[in-house]
């Protein structure tokens, strides 16, 4: 379990995983000077909402892992997740697609 650091004042839990992830994708808006939003379910422990924070290039960010290896990047859900940060709505997390197989592609 990872957390996301934002502003120094904001902290929330995510899967090493779907962080990594997340990193990729925030850090190449970032990089071309984008802002968006950024929006996730709430986990039930803290009640059953919706959280969204505004992503700019001159907020900070701290992206902490507790696993010690960089999980296997999927680049289709990369790609996915890119057309949401793209969107109107921003970047919301959406299901892992599978990797597909040679016979797939």
């Amino acid at each position: 379990m990872g957390t996301l650091t934002y502003d120094s004042e904001f902290t929330v839990d995510f899967e090493d995983r779907v962080l990594a992830h997340l990193q990729i994708v925030i850090g190449a808006k970032l990089r071309r000077g984008e802002s968006f939003y950024f929006s996730w379910k709430d986990d039930d422990r803290i009640g059953d909402g919706r959280t969204a924070i505004w992503l700019h290039p001159s907020i900070s960010l701290i992206y902490k892992y507790y696993g010690g290896r960089m999980p296997r990047v999927n680049r289709y859900w990369i790609d996915q997740l890119v057309v949401t940060a793209n969107s109107v709505s921003g970047l919301q997390i959406v299901p892992e697609p599978p990797v597909p197989t040679s016979d797939d592609e």
